[in-house]
Formats: C-alpha cells, sequence, structure tokens
C-alpha cells in the first residue's frame, strides 16, 4: 500500500473514531462538520496545493470511486474472496469502514467533485441515475439544507446535461470504465440476493411505469429545484439556477437538433465567458476554455435526457413560477456592472436563447398543445425580458488568447478556429507567444482558406505597425511553411489570392529593410539548389527535379511574388541554360499569371471583379503585367551581353509560345502573350510624364524584345501589333525621339527626361523596327489606315522635322520629305519629292547644319545627301568656305549625336575628304623636322584627326564651353573616342602584325643569316659548295625578301608616326576638355600606345634607339599635362615600355 494510500485510510478510520458511539455507516448530514474535518484534510495533503492538477483530480475521482463502491459492496454483500480477485480497488476499498450515502454525498460536497459525482452517474443506466438524483435530492432537502447543497444539485444536474468530458475520459483502463465494470458486476450479483437487498443497490426499471417520473430526469430536477426555491438566499446561487432551468428548458423541449453557431459568435461567447470567469477564478487555462465550450455545447445542443412524462407546459410553469419567486425576492437583480459573474453571463445567454427560439422549433409531440401553452410562454417570456443585463465587452487580446488555446490544445472545432484565426484583422501584433504558437500548430492551418486569411492578416500586421525584426521573419517562416504543405492546386490558388493581396507579398510597403534579410537567403537558396541540381540541362530536366524546382519557387512567391518572378527572370537572362526550366517552372505555377490565362473563365472573371469593387490602394499589376514588370526590373540592374539578351528572348519567346501546361490537358495556354508585353507594359510606360527615363529604356526593351519573338505565322495578318495602337504608339515613340534630339539643351527642372545615348540608339531601333511592320500593314491596306495616317502626319508637324524621316517606311509615297528651306541651298533636291520647311530655328547659313543631321539619320539619306549636295571644287573659294562652315556645323552636331549617327557622320567626312569636297590642312605642330615618309596613304586618317582637333578646340573653347554639362561632355569624349578607335581601325588595315611567333623569329634570328628564314629542316648549308639553280633562286628570293622589308619599314615607320600624332592629338583634346578626366580619351591613348609597342617589337627596324628615346620623352613630356596623376602614372608606366629592339 503507498502512502496517499495510507493517509486516506488513516482518516477514514480517525473520522470512525469520531463517530463514536455511532459509525460511519449511520451518519447523518447535521454530523458531518464534526467528522468529516480529517477526511478533507487527507485529500488536500494528498492532492496537494493544487487542486487543479491532473494528479489531485485522479485522486479525487479515485476517492469518489472508492467510496462510491464501498457503498454497493456493502449493500450486495459482496464475498471477500471474490472481491480481491475482481476489484482493482480491493486494498484500499478493504481498509475503509462501512459507509452511508450521506457521507459519499458530503465529501462530494466536501472536495468540490460535482464534476466526478456527474461523471460516475452518466455511466449508468437512465434509471439508476434517476435512483441516485433522488437520493441527492433526498440528501440535499434534509435538515440541515444549506446553499452548499442547493449548490451541489444544481452543479450536478447542469454536469448531467453538459455530458461526459471526452478528452478527460479516458478508454478501458479509465475509472470511470472500472467503475462502469464494477458496477455491472454488482449488478449481476444483486440477482441472487434478497429483494430487499436488490432494492437498496438498485431500483428494478421493470417494477417502474414507463411513464413514471421516476424516470424523468427533467421532472426530478425541476420539481426538486421548485421544492428547494426556498433555501436559495445569494443572487449568485439564483442565477445559476434559472440558467440551468431554462438551459434545461431549451434543450430538452425547445429544439429537436443541434444550434450551429458561425465561428465568430461562438468565438465570443467563449471569449466573455472566459473573461469573466479569469477575472473571478484567476489564471486563463485551457480547463477554463474547455468548461465554456462545454457550456455552450450544452446550452445548443438537444439533451441526451428526453422528457418522458413532463410536458412543455409543466415545465414552463414551474421555471415561470420560480421566476416570479426570485424576482419577488429581488434574487434576479443584477447591480454591479463592473464585477460580472458567470451565472449573470450565462443567464443572459439563456434568456436570449428562449426568448428567440422559435415556435416552429417545438417538438412535434407539443405542438398539439401549443395554444393552451401560450399564456404559460408569454407570460413567461413577459418575466424574462424584464430582466435587465449589462453589456458584457471582450477585447481582441482576450479573443486571440481564446482561439490559441482552442487551436493549440485542439479543444473542440479548433480547425475552423484555425480559419477564423487566420483571417481576424482586429487583433494586436503577434508576440512571441503567437509565432510560437504558429510554429507549434501548423497543421491546424493547412488549408487554403487558412492560409490566404494568415497571409492577409500577417500582412496587414507587418506593413501597419513597426513590427520587431527577428518575430517578423520567423513569422513569415511559420507561414511559409504551413503553405509548402499545401497540394499544388491549393498552392496555385494560393498563389492567385496572394497576387490579388499585393504582388510584394509579405515584403510589401512598411516592412522595414533588415525583415527581408532572411526572404533573400531563403530566396538565393532556393535558386541556387533549382540551378546547380540542373538548371543548366533544363531541356532534359526530369520530372522529379522539375516537381522540385516548382515547390521552392511557389514557396518564396508565397511570401513575394514580385521577388520570386524577378529572379526567374533573372535566372533565365543570367544563367546560361536556364531559361527553358524558369519557363517550365512558370508553367506548372499558373497561379502567377494572374488574371490572364486562367483555366477557368469563371475564376477570371470573379477574379476581375474583386479587382474592381476591393482591390483599391493595392498593387494594381496582375501576374502576367508583373513578369512583365519583373523583367523591367531584370533589365535594369544590368547591362545585357550578347548571350544574355539572347536567353531573355528565348524565355519570352517560350512563354509567349502556347503550351500544355499540365500533362493530359489538351488546352494549351500561354503564360505571356505578346500584345500584354506591349499593352500591360509598354503603352502605359511610355507616356512623357511621370516615368524616369530608365523606365523608358526598358520598355523600349521590351517593345524591341516582343516585336523580335513574334511567332505568328507570316500567312496571318493582320499582325498582332494592330491590337496594341500602333499609331499612338508611333506618335509617342516619336515624341520620345523628338526629345531626345537636343537633350544636352534641357533645364535641370525641366519636366522632360533627361536621355541617355543608349536610350536614344535603342528608340531609333525600336521606331525603325516599328514603322517597318506598321508600313507594311499599310501598304496591305491603304485606304483602311488612310485616317490614322494622316493624323499621325498632322501630329508629326508638332515634332522636329528631323523626326519624320525615322517613319519614311509608313509614309511611302504618300508625302514628300520636308527639310528646312536652307537645306535647299546647298543641296539640290528634286521639287516633286522634297520641299522647304520655314522653320526659325534654321535661318540664314544653318543650310550645312541641316545637311549634316540628315547624313545622320540613316544610310540612304546619307547616300542622298552626298550625290544632292552643291559644291563647285572648281572653286577654291567654295571649298574653302563649305570647309570652314562645316567645321562650325559638325561642332554644333557632335555633341547630341548618338554612336550609330556619328559613325554615319564619320563616314560622311571620310567621304567629303577623299573626293577633294573637304579641305583640311595638316600642320606638324608636334614635331620639330620634317620626316622623310610618305604620309600620303594615311592622309585621311591624319586630316580626319586634325579636323576633329579642330572641332574639339572650337568646342572647348570660351564661345563654346558652356552648351554642354558634365554628362555631355563625358558623351563627346565617348564620341571621340569612337572615331579614334575606327582610325586605329584603318591603321591596323594598312600594317597588319605578323603573329605572335613570327615576331619571336624575327627578334631572335639575327638578319644576316637568310638561311634561318627557311622552314626546311633538310636544307644544310655547309653541304651547298657550289652555285645551283636553287642556291641562285634563294639568293633572288631573299633579294625580294629584303625589298619587301625595306618596305614594311619604312611603313611602319609611316604608322608610328601616325600613331604619334593621334596620340598627342587624343593628349591634347584631354587636356583641354572639362575635367581632364576623360575615361574614353584615357583608354584610347593606352590603346595607340600599345599598338606603337607592338609596331616596335613586330618591326625592330622602324626605330632605332635615339628615335625611341626621344618618343619617350616626347610623350612623357605631352603626358604631364594631365590634370589626373592616376593617369598620367599608368601612360608614363606604359610609355616607358617604348624601347627600340637595338636597346633591350
Amino acid at each position: 500500500m503507498d502512502k496517499d494510500s495510507a493517509i486516506l485510510q488513516g482518516a477514514f478510520l480517525q473520522a470512525s473514531k469520531l463517530c463514536l458511539p455511532s459509525s460511519l455507516s449511520s451518519l447523518q448530514k447535521a454530523d458531518w462538520s464534526r467528522v468529516g474535518h480529517p477526511l478533507v484534510e487527507a485529500v488536500r495533503e494528498i492532492c496537494g496545493q493544487d487542486e487543479l492538477s491532473t494528479t489531485a483530480r485522479c485522486w479525487k475521482k479515485k476517492i469518489v470511486c472508492v467510496v462510491w463502491l464501498k457503498l454497493l459492496c456493502g449493500e450486495a454483500e459482496e464475498d471477500v474472496e471474490t472481491a480481491w480477485r475482481e476489484n482493482p480497488f480491493f486494498p484500499l476499498l478493504n481498509g475503509l469502514p462501512e459507509l452511508n450515502h450521506v457521507v459519499l454525498l458530503e465529501l462530494v460536497r466536501s472536495l468540490a467533485a460535482a464534476d466526478v459525482f456527474a461523471g460516475f452517474l452518466l455511466c449508468l443506466p437512465q434509471s439508476q441515475i434517476c435512483v441516485e438524483l433522488e437520493r441527492l435530492v433526498q440528501h440535499v432537502k434534509s435538515s440541515p439544507t444549506r446553499e452548499d447543497d442547493v449548490r451541489l444539485f444544481l452543479q450536478v444536474w447542469w454536469e448531467l446535461w453538459k455530458g461526459s468530458n471526452e478528452q478527460k475520459v479516458g478508454g478501458e483502463d479509465s475509472i470511470e470504465a472500472m467503475f462502469a465494470k464494477q458496477f455491472a458486476r454488482l449488478s449481476s450479483l444483486s440477482s441472487s440476493l434478497s429483494p430487499q437487498a436488490a432494492k437498496r443497490l438498485k431500483l428494478d426499471p421493470s417494477d417502474q411505469p414507463a411513464s413514471s417520473p421516476a424516470t424523468d430526469v427533467l421532472h426530478i430536477l425541476l420539481h426538486a429545484l421548485k421544492d428547494m426555491k426556498d433555501h436559495i438566499s445569494s443572487s449568485d446561487l439564483c442565477l445559476q439556477a434559472l440558467s440551468i432551468s431554462l438551459d434545461s428548458l431549451y434543450t430538452a423541449l425547445l429544439i429537436e437538433q443541434e444550434v450551429k453557431l458561425p465561428t465568430k459568435e461562438k468565438m465570443h461567447m467563449l471569449s466573455k465567458a472566459v473573461l469573466i470567469r479569469e477575472k473571478n477564478d484567476g489564471k486563463l487555462s485551457p480547463e477554463l476554455i474547455q468548461e465554456a465550450q462545454r457550456d455552450l455545447r450544452a446550452s445548443h445542443t438537444p439533451s441526451k435526457f428526453k422528457p418522458s412524462r413532463m410536458t412543455l407546459g409543466e415545465a414552463m410553469k414551474i421555471i415561470t413560477d420560480l421566476t416570479q419567486f426570485w424576482l419577488n425576492s429581488k434574487l434576479l437583480a443584477v447591480d454591479d456592472s463592473t464585477n460580472l459573474s458567470y451565472s449573470t453571463f450565462r443567464l443572459e445567454q439563456s434568456v436570449r436563447r428562449v426568448l428567440t427560439a422559435p415556435e416552429e422549433a417545438c417538438l412535434p409531440e407539443m405542438m398539439s398543445e401549443s395554444d393552451a401553452q401560450k399564456p404559460e410562454m408569454n407570460l413567461l417570456r413577459g418575466l424574462l425580458e424584464s430582466l435587465v443585463f449589462p453589456t458584457i465587452e471582450t477585447t481582441p487580446e482576450v479573443d486571440a488568447k481564446v482561439t490559441m488555446n482552442i487551436i493549440s490544445h485542439r479543444l473542440e472545432d479548433y480547425q475552423n478556429f484555425a480559419v477564423l484565426c487566420a483571417s481576424e484583422k482586429s487583433w494586436a501584433f503577434p508576440d512571441e507567444q503567437l509565432l510560437d504558437f504558429l510554429e507549434k500548430n501548423q497543421a491546424a492551418f493547412q488549408q487554403h482558406d487558412a492560409v490566404v486569411g494568415l497571409a492577409s492578416t500577417l500582412m496587414g500586421k507587418l506593413h501597419s505597425e513597426s513590427p520587431n525584426v527577428s518575430q517578423c521573419r520567423k513569422l513569415m517562416k511559420v507561414t511559409a511553411d504551413i503553405f509548402s504543405a499545401l497540394s499544388l492546386e491549393d498552392k496555385n490558388k494560393s498563389l492567385a489570392a496572394m497576387l490579388r493581396l499585393s504582388t510584394r507579398g509579405f515584403l510589401g510597403r512598411s516592412v522595414p529593410s533588415a525583415v527581408t534579410i532572411g526572404f533573400e537567403q531563403e530566396l538565393n537558396m532556393a535558386f541556387n539548389c533549382i540551378i546547380q541540381g540542373g538548371g543548366g540541362a533544363s531541356a532534359t530536366a526530369s520530372m522529379s527535379h522539375l516537381n522540385t524546382a516548382a515547390s521552392l519557387i511557389a514557396r518564396v512567391a508565397f511570401q513575394n511574388p514580385e521577388a520570386a518572378l524577378r529572379s526567374c527572370c533573372h535566372s533565365a537572362v543570367f544563367n546560361k541554360g536556364s531559361f527553358s526550366l524558369m519557363a517550365k517552372i512558370l508553367q506548372q505555377l499558373p497561379g502567377l499569371r494572374g488574371q490572364r490565362g486562367r483555366k477557368e473563365e469563371a475564376e477570371c472573371e470573379e477574379g476581375k471583379q474583386t479587382k474592381q469593387n476591393g482591390d483599391e490602394g493595392k498593387d494594381d499589376v496582375s501576374g502576367g503585367s508583373l513578369l512583365c514588370k519583373c523583367l523591367q526590373e531584370t533589365i535594369k540592374t544590368k547591362s545585357l551581353l550578347a548571350c544574355e539578351k539572347e536567353q531573355l528572348l528565348k524565355f519570352l519567346g517560350l512563354l509567349m509560345m502556347p503550351v500544355v501546361a499540365v500533362e493530359g490537358e489538351e488546352r494549351r495556354q500561354r503564360f505571356l502573350p505578346p500584345q500584354e508585353v506591349v499593352n500591360v507594359f509598354v503603352l502605359p510606360n511610355l507616356s512623357s510624364v511621370g516615368h524616369s527615363w530608365f523606365d523608358t529604356e526598358l520598355s523600349l526593351q521590351l517593345l524591341h524584345t516582343a516585336l523580335s519573338v513574334d511567332v505568328q505565322p507570316p500567312a496571318s495578318s493582320p499582325h498582332w501589333l494592330l491590337d496594341c495602337s500602333p499609331f499612338p504608339l508611333l506618335y509617342v515613340l516619336a515624341q520620345l525621339h523628338n526629345q531626345a534630339l537636343r537633350f544636352w539643351e534641357q533645364p535641370p527642372e525641366s519636366t522632360v527626361r533627361h536621355w541617355s545615348m543608349d536610350t536614344k540608339e535603342l528608340l531609333e531601333s525600336v521606331l525603325a523596327t516599328l514603322a517597318q511592320v506598321v508600313g507594311e500593314e499599310v501598304a496591305a491596306a491603304p485606304s483602311t489606315w488612310s485616317r490614322a495616317l494622316f493624323w499621325l502626319y498632322n501630329k508629326m508637324e508638332e515634332l522636329d522635322w528631323a523626326v519624320r524621316f525615322h517613319l519614311k517606311p509608313v509614309w511611302g509615297e504618300h508625302f514628300k520629305n520636308e527639310v528646312p528651306l536652307s537645306l535647299l541651298a546647298v543641296c539640290d533636291l528634286p521639287e516633286q519629292e522634297w520641299s522647304g520647311l520655314d522653320l526659325p530655328q534654321y535661318g540664314q547659313g544653318s543650310g550645312l547644319l541641316a545637311w549634316m543631321e540628315c547624313c545622320s539619320i540613316s544610310d540612304s539619306l546619307r547616300s542622298t545627301m552626298l550625290s544632292c549636295l552643291s559644291l563647285d571644287q572648281r572653286k577654291p573659294e567654295h571649298v574653302g568656305m563649305f570647309s570652314k562652315g562645316l567645321l562650325v556645323a559638325l561642332t554644333q552636331t557632335l555633341p547630341w549625336c548618338s554612336v550609330s549617327q556619328w559613325s554615319r557622320l564619320l563616314g560622311t567626312l571620310r567621304e567629303l575628304i577623299t573626293s577633294g569636297r573637304l579641305h583640311v590642312p595638316f600642320s606638324l605642330e608636334y614635331v620639330d623636322y620634317l620626316p622623310l615618309l610618305d604620309l600620303r596613304r594615311f592622309s585621311c586618317e591624319l586630316r580626319l584627326s586634325v579636323l576633329l582637333l579642330r572641332v574639339l578646340q572650337l568646342l572647348c573653347g570660351s564661345s563654346c564651353s558652356h552648351w554642354l554639362s558634365a554628362d555631355s561632355w563625358a558623351h563627346v569624349g565617348r564620341l571621340y573616342a569612337h572615331a579614334v578607335r575606327e582610325m586605329m581601325n584603318l591603321v591596323r588595315a594598312k600594317l597588319p602584325l605578323p603573329s605572335s611567333g613570327a615576331w619571336t623569329a624575327s627578334v631572335s634570328t639575327p638578319p644576316k643569316t637568310p638561311a634561318s628564314r627557311d622552314s626546311n629542316p633538310s636544307c644544310d648549308p655547309e653541304k651547298v659548295t657550289q652555285p645551283t639553280i636553287d642556291s641562285l633562286r634563294e639568293a633572288e628570293g631573299l633579294k625580294e625578301s629584303h625589298e619587301e622589308e625595306e618596305v614594311e619599314t619604312t611603313l611602319s615607320q609611316e604608322v608610328l608616326f601616325v600613331l604619334s600624332q593621334l596620340f598627342c592629338h587624343v593628349q591634347h583634346i584631354q587636356v583641354m576638355m572639362p575635367g581632364g578626366r576623360s575615361e574614353p580619351l584615357f583608354l584610347s591613348s593606352l590603346e595607340i600606345l600599345s599598338h606603337y609597342e607592338a609596331v616596335m617589337t613586330a618591326f625592330p627596324e622602324s626605330s632605332s634607339p635615339l628615335e625611341s628615346d626621344n618618343t619617350r620623352h616626347f610623350f612623357t613630356t605631352i603626358t604631364d599635362n594631365l590634370e589626373s596623376e592616376e593617369m598620367k602614372l599608368v601612360l608614363q608606366q606604359k610609355i616607358a615600355q617604348l624601347v627600340s629592339a637595338d636597346a633591350r
């Protein structure tokens, strides 16, 4: 026997002694106060301080069970030999003295074990329940009757109505199960006992009539309460009694099936109940919530104790009388609204239910009596309506705590509470407790509605407050883990819902940047795993790898769709070979398509309606256009290489191609149609106000891509571009080009974009392609497009005259070429095709400026300008004036040229120089003596270099230097460096350098041993002892080779001289330019020096040691004028390497 059992037996023995000369088997109720103290103290010692602990409850159950079984054994006169074998409680039970029901019921009252007693009652047949209830009623009514006795009666009553607590009742080994088993065993023994003993043990149901009140639980309880009403003197007990009576009436006689409450209403009722009980009874606990749930369920579920005799009218009559009596006694008045009791709350709920119970909810057998019952019902209704209850308000914090406890402890209806918890937005920002709760209870939220609701709620909390960074990161991870456990179908539904909420998911708007650290790491890890796991071999990627990759992308996309799509685009563009895998992944995730291309049209329409009605203030970007936006971001972040542009092209092409998204389906879908690229992204972002220049550049690149990846069959007509407002698009592009013509002149506060030359170059390319496409459509159906064509042409009158020439394919032969009148003065153009415009900015003497601008627009227009140039070369003064005017015009045109335009102008200048129409005198400004060289073959390059030097001298002069900003000067430097590279290429072409192997041979082999030049190893000079035909031929070949070497040496000297002039020109210009730190010119100088060194190495005879020494000294002196010490040091280090072969 253990210590606790010994304590309990000792307490019973002590109580038995206190009963002397009587015994516990004949104890009267009034004597309990004298003998019960040792028993209560012993139980408290066994249970410990925490009476609500599991151990304490088990001991209470065990004690009540043992005492009750002791009574049953005594009444059944069980044999000891049988008891010790059959009864598991025999060791403890056998040590107890004989008892009666007074001991049992008083012990239950003293231990507050009404729930335990009711739990054992529910293990009995209903007939025996009635017997035990009769005993309880008799005990309560026996003298002295105290309020504690009535409270015990009411507690047992309500516990019976709540039913057994399934979460506390275990399996076959539970105390309740053992009690029921022992009761059945003892009942079987009663058949062999005398009738008196049998009746002491139980009441035989066969002895009772079917409609006897003894088998009607509600009848027993209501009549007992009616008899006890005088013993209820406290308001709280009165409220309890009326509440229990009304709930019993409602569940037994007014409803036939369970009343289903919305989860949110249920939560509010539970929160109110828990809030009141927490204030009165102590700390919030799962047991407290569970009891409130049991109360709520018992109040809305039909009772198992259906009345067999009592009618609705009789029940209402009793309750009406009780209500009237207590109202007269002023026991139903609620005075203190600040300290509400749970009984008050329960009564308010009970009254509301009875008052709102519809008559049609009455049981069918009661409907026949409805007319007779109406007066009684109206009387009861009037009495209940007269009751006044204070308003009970709960708080979001309490709602959250209650819901968390229900979910975490898997209490009743926890799954619906999980959905409610996920979608509730009124609760305060989650703390560590809630984060831990979500992490530990992920399974409860693994459903589409719960995930979407949770995401929406958490996004609102993240964006509206200043959350703790660590909490936010943990919160995002838990939500993503819950999402990852969904099926692919639910994942796509959740992704589509997330896109409707925000394109940036959890990381939108006010989330601190530090919160994104963990997500970025996860994002990078996901894509690294995908790429390393087979991204490069996407064509043969296995289905399992594809599914894994799609799951990884779906997880990060749910957290931030925009970031995930941007990473997909980045990977597709910049990771070699991964574009195919990225496209396949996106096809696996149609939820990221947004509104376009949904599988079910109904979902599409529903999504659109939702977007129109309730999505104000959110990102107005659908899935498809979000992809366009992410492509824009991808292109903006980095200048694309040729291979990257090709991958982007293929990626877009795959997404625009219709494919079967799900294996087995016949329907083919495309993730991104080309019309969407233009309509969703290009058209809105090419407006002239509100967008940065970089947005425009990306828009143009995507438009160029869309035009390039057109997969439309050649025979199909019209072109898909005609669905994208082609003429307004042409006009917008023309407007942009018009702004780009003189972008360096825009004031700092101008509303017009600040353009880059790359954007201008791209704009010209896109405009040409678009004009060609539209021009073909116009030519195919001119009458259809005539109105739009004239509209566009009239719009062009607002723009610069040069813009119209970019739309020449659209105009066709419909309009003349319009140019400034001053151009017609310097160019003989046919009047049938050309007409003049009187433009203020092109006054007298501006003809060559307009001529230069025409030459830069296109190759065909440049050819026309050169062929129609009006210049009499026989008159030197005309050539001189033309050359001077062209110098000024070139100075005005240079800063605003793109690279392609500048290349056309350089070709124009070379054409004019070689044809003798442009006179550029060449002076030896950087030498003290005239070199004995023939420089005619380099005449064009030298004169062009001098011309550019004169242009830059004029541009850098005091009269022009204020024209340009720092950015424009940098652009001028890039254009001049481009011209230098072209001249260098021409110089290289005239003297190709031998291979590195030839350099080594020529340097290492002495020139006086020609035999070493023969590659035939069989030729041995020692064996040649007399002249032969072969030796004569070899000698003549050596002579010719020597002559060729002399020619190459002379040519290499000329090249070195030209390179020295170019180097001096570049250095001169770099010193003149504002800032003096033009990196393109610095690189051009290095390129010239590198080629200079290469020529000296390849042709050792081209420079003597003295000449190379003078050259190094001269170049060093030139570079001393540079302002940048870093550039000067690098150039002088390079100059120091210019050493002739003889000096090495």
